[in-house]
């Protein structure tokens, strides 16, 4: 009848392993990257939104720019 002893327990360890990469794949994988997210067009045209957008953004003040100004012309080509 005495205590009983303390119920013991087992700690487990859990393990990732990861297999080892080649480093020439490493390289190419991080230029292909950088070549993908880098990558920024020479001569990017610009799009116009629709008619009913630009009115529902100007309803709501989010258009502050006037896309009728002369200065402006250039972008909207």
């Amino acid at each position: 009848m005495g205590n009983k002893p303390a119920k013991q327990e087992r700690e487990e360890v859990l393990l990732k392993v990861v297999p080892l990469l080649d480093r020439a794949y490493v390289r190419w994988l991080a230029r292909d990257l950088e070549r993908t997210h880098g990558f920024t067009p020479v001569n990017p045209r610009a799009v116009k939104p629709p008619e009913h957008y630009i009115e529902y953004m100007h309803l709501n003040g989010w258009l502050d720019v006037d896309l009728g100004d002369p200065d402006l012309a250039h972008l909207f080509k």
